[in-house]
């Protein structure tokens, strides 16, 4: 950091000047062609980017692809390159803010905006700026409310960054290109040996939850109902009582109760409330392989518990009939999401019908079968997905490792008025 800090002492003796993201460069909106228009969608020669395609740092190069006509509409507008890509609407949002360096003249999903810099902002600084800010963008720029977390565009473009001279962020670059590629090989092997325990997981889960027994279906055993009703979005900003958002939803597959996810629920209101073993789905999606995800309630609720409206809920007869330490496995299992998908229709967005979800089919083994699957899986999971120990320890260390040192490089002292 040597060379860094003659740097600033040679050219920002008295500090970096901070500027808004409106003022450093040119946002663009993004857009989905409609895909009803199949023509659309085959052997296209224009990159089209969404929130799947983003890594941590650059956009992956498997990316969906449309045709030349589609980018004359201005739902599939061309941007220029280079440019900085942000999700701005996505249930990632939940857990961190994706930025990515778009290398290629390319259109945008409509969860997300990009940003083309001026010459006095150095591309890659400005994607590694937004990745170090990612935290106090989420905190200060969020909207509050609604089914899938959003930044505000406004107060995005008001958020304020430092501009230190071309060279300073030139030599930032290449300090934190040559620590990325390091950690990059590093965690490249971590990640494969992770994502081998997850196939594991997955396959032990798979198999373990295959019957031949053709089971009964939902709508036999237990019943099906919505979320909070004739809420609007001021009930969401001062809450009193705990609700399962659809992020909490499609994050885990045992409902998160100790999420801040509030919503206000006045005396005597009729709402219905969560209990142990109600199995909640996701309603809708965009993706037809990630409609109807699953998430079970395993505890019971310790305060009133909720569920958002843009979700669906499921409630066993008897409540006994599944564990729901089995059911939180067996609802995201192969045999089950076979079934899931199909409940569901749309062409732009999916959405799950209720009288489908009804005819699903459930296997019902006896308990001590219930229990000793869960059992199995539980520990593979926790092999998968514990980051408190083993593998995932280690990454998370390392990206811990990471980000301290790109933040601290990108921490400036503003310059007086």
């Amino acid at each position: 950091m040597s060379r860094i800090d003659d740097l600033l002492a040679e050219l920002a003796p008295r500090g970096v000047e901070f500027r808004e993201l409106r003022e450093v460069g040119r946002w663009h909106g993004g857009g989905t062609p409609s895909k009803q228009r199949k023509e659309y969608w085959r052997d296209g020669t224009i990159p089209w980017i969404s929130p799947k395609d983003m890594g941590r740092n650059v956009v992956r190069t498997s990316i969906d692809r449309i045709t030349e006509v589609a980018a004359t509409q201005s739902s599939a507008r061309l941007i220029s390159s280079p440019s900085v890509a942000v999700v701005v609407r996505s249930s990632i949002l939940d857990k961190r803010l994706p930025v990515a360096l778009v290398p290629m003249a390319a259109s945008f999903n409509q969860d997300m905006r990009a940003i083309v810099p001026s010459s006095e902002l150095d591309i890659s600084f400005l994607a590694y700026m937004l990745s170090s800010r990612g935290n106090e963008i989420l905190r200060s720029c969020r909207k509050t409310g609604g089914s899938v977390a959003s930044i505000d565009s406004s107060k995005l473009l008001s958020f304020r960054i430092p501009v230190p001279p071309l060279e300073i962020q030139r030599e930032i670059v290449r300090v934190l290109d040559t620590f990325t590629q390091l950690e990059a090989e590093l965690e490249a092997e971590l990640e494969a040996e992770l994502e081998a325990r997850r196939r594991q997981y997955e396959h032990y889960r798979d198999q373990l939850l295959t019957f031949t027994e053709g089971g009964v279906c939902m709508g036999e055993v237990g019943s099906i109902f919505g979320g909070l009703v004739g809420k609007s979005k001021r009930d969401f900003e001062s809450g009193n009582s705990r609700y399962v958002s659809y992020v909490n939803i499609f994050n885990n597959v045992a409902v998160d109760q100790t999420r801040n996810d509030f919503v206000r629920i006045g005396p005597g209101e009729k709402q219905r409330r969560l209990m142990r073993g109600d199995v909640l789905f996701t309603a809708s999606s965009e993706s037809i392989e990630e409609v109807g995800m699953s998430s079970v309630v395993v505890d019971a609720p310790i305060d009133e518990l909720y569920l958002n409206s843009f979700s669906i809920g499921y409630r066993f007869h008897d409540p006994s009939l599944l564990l729901p330490e089995y059911s939180k496995h067996l609802f995201r299992s192969k045999v089950l999401r076979d079934q899931l998908v199909r409940t569901a229709s749309g062409v732009t967005r999916f959405n799950v019908s209720k009288a489908r979800l009804a005819k699903v089919r459930i296997p019902v083994p006896p308990h001590n079968h219930q229990r000793r699957i869960a059992s199995i899986l539980d520990h593979f999971s926790e092999l998968a997905t514990d980051l408190t120990s083993g593998l995932p320890a280690e990454l998370a260390a390392r990206r811990k490792q990471y980000e301290y040192y790109r933040d601290k490089l990108l921490t400036f002292d503003e310059a007086p008025a």
